[in-house]
């Protein structure tokens, strides 16, 4: 059935009732016309878009949230189980195909086609950029992600996209397209148009760049026709962030918003990405996110260097399985007798899984501590590494022989994590207790910590985790209200970016969330940004065809 929402017809899809997508949908008709509500001197990026689209034809809408890391965060590339829950905020991504004779083109891009031909064009916009230091518009031929009758390498494609740095956004929207020549063969005769609004915002540490990736390559598949199952486009866009953009993130960013579901927890195990269960949030607990207003990168220096200390880990790991296995027994030269004995019985298949550990986190912690923690250093040089035990066998990082990497907590980290998140996900089903929402807070606070460990933390971050401790534990005048906050962690790369805070499903619950905002913003001059709230991630939302 056809409905009709400002000047278009929804022909296909539903909004579901989700007022963004409605307001999304206000301004694409504002674009084109006398709209009285948009004033006359536009901005560049909505001059661009007004001539972006044929009103006439079909425009197919997608839509992607950001998330909000709960548990998991850097342990994902470990093969962690996490929990993630997909926010309120979303990215919105408008396309429309062509043949490249009748698209509407910007200027500078018809003088091109005037001297090469009515070539395929890809014309892109994105909303928000004037407050993001970047380029509003970008445009290329098709024909450049082509080397010959193939696609060109993702190291091209990265040099590319680096070349002006006020477009390198564009490497997230873009590069889906080429993800799916590469990887699934699709072929793009046709020209497109797109257009990019996200409400997500930028170094927050809740994923906007997946939000942008889901989004577009959502919207590519369904102008195209392509059936991409939710999981396996999670995975075809981590190939845009990891070999494209050159940020070397896990996948549960990219799987939280394309596989999640509103108020659920996504609890999915990273190896590589097989989702478990949509875990249901109790009704008397509720998740909050507090920006700390410290700029995110997944793509920054502290990240990359915990996670090649992290493969150098499981590493060690492997090679000193190996050697215990290549040691006689019953003696083992550091075991005691006992311990040779239960070597003998159990131990030579157990070493043998581990010297061939493919993800940490399926190292148990009372194995790493009865067997490789006393061995492990707390800093190695990439020379001495690399000299030891060759390559540290992970396909995103690059070990830089001159620099000094931390080893111990990045290996303890997703070990521990994995435990946590698991103890955790266990009791979100225990009694509605006090008991139970400090035992929650009480491992979110233990993630927080390690992540400090790591190197990971921020003085920003640790702050709004210290106010929500000295408003969990202050004495109050009745002795019948406890607490009501009850946990927080640093979420997702770390280094900044939001903090995950636990808490009831109560009014005074959020008056501490306000006040915390107060005090944060009384101590550094900046106002946290809350995130509250739910939405379907972009499987279930599907697409809307309009006109």
């Amino acid at each position: 059935m056809e409905v009709s929402f400002e000047d278009f017809e929804i022909l296909h899809g539903d909004m579901q009732g989700l007022t963004d997508t409605m307001a999304f949908l206000t301004s694409l008709s504002g674009l084109v016309g006398n709209d009285p509500r948009i004033p006359e001197k536009q901005s560049r990026e909505r001059t661009a878009a007004s001539v972006l689209f044929d009103l006439e034809e079909d425009i197919y809408v997608a839509r992607a949230p950001g998330r909000l890391d709960v548990m998991g965060g850097i342990a994902d590339y470990s093969g962690s189980l996490v929990l993630q829950m997909p926010i309120r905020e979303a990215c919105h991504v408008a396309i429309q195909r062509s043949d490249p004779i009748k698209q509407k083109l910007w200027k500078h891009t018809q003088a091109r086609q005037l001297a090469n031909g009515a070539v395929p064009i890809l014309q892109i916009v994105s909303f928000g950029s004037e407050l993001s230091n970047r380029a509003p518009t970008f445009d290329m031929d098709l024909s450049d992600f082509m080397d010959g009758d193939k696609p060109i390498s993702y190291e091209k494609a990265k040099e590319y996209f680096s070349q002006d740095p006020s477009q390198k956004w564009a490497a997230y929207v873009a590069g889906t397209v080429l993800v799916l020549m590469t990887e699934l063969g699709v072929q793009f005769t046709d020209s497109m148009s797109i257009l990019v609004s996200s409400s997500v915002p930028e170094g927050k540490g809740v994923s906007s760049s997946a939000s942008v990736e889901v989004a577009t390559m959502s919207a590519i598949a369904a102008v195209y026709g392509l059936n991409i199952a939710p999981r396996d486009l999670a995975i075809l866009c981590q190939k845009v962030e990891n070999h494209i953009v050159g940020a070397p993130c896990g996948v549960m960013d990219q799987m939280t918003s394309a596989c999640g579901e509103a108020n659920k927890l996504l609890a999915m195990v990273c190896q590589p990405a097989e989702v478990k269960e949509l875990v249901s949030i109790p009704t008397h607990i509720r998740f909050w996110g507090l920006d700390s207003g410290i700029r995110h990168s997944v793509g920054g220096t502290d990240y990359g260097s915990v996670r090649v200390g992290t493969y150098m880990g499981r590493k060690l790991i492997k090679c000193a399985a190996s050697d215990l296995i290549s040691q006689s027994f019953p003696s083992t030269p550091t075991q005691s007798c006992d311990a040779s004995e239960e070597y003998e019985k159990y131990g030579v298949d157990l070493l043998k899984s581990e010297a061939s550990l493919q993800y940490l986190c399926n190292l148990p912690p009372h194995r790493y501590e009865a067997a490789y923690a006393r061995d492990i250093p707390e800093f190695i040089t990439g020379d001495e590494f690399m000299e030891k035990y060759g390559d540290h066998n992970d396909a995103v990082t690059v070990i830089d022989p001159k620099r000094s990497y931390s080893v111990k907590a990045p290996t303890r980290h997703p070990i521990y994590e994995n435990f946590r998140v698991e103890a955790f996900k266990a009791l979100l089903t225990a009694a509605k207790t006090d008991e139970q929402l400090s035992a929650l807070g009480e491992l979110m606070y233990q993630c927080h910590y390690s992540y400090n460990a790591c190197g990971l933390g921020s003085d920003g971050t640790d702050r709004l985790v210290n106010l929500v401790q000295e408003i969990q534990h202050r004495k109050t005048t009745s002795q019948h209200e406890g607490p009501s906050l009850f946990g927080a962690k640093i979420t997702g790369g770390g280094s900044g970016g939001s903090v995950c805070v636990i808490g009831k499903n109560s009014l005074k619950s959020s008056e501490e969330i306000f006040e915390i905002q107060k005090r944060y913003k009384a101590a550094t001059g900046y106002l946290p940004i809350v995130f509250e709230g739910s939405s379907p991630g972009a499987g279930k939302f599907g697409y809307l065809k309009i006109r």
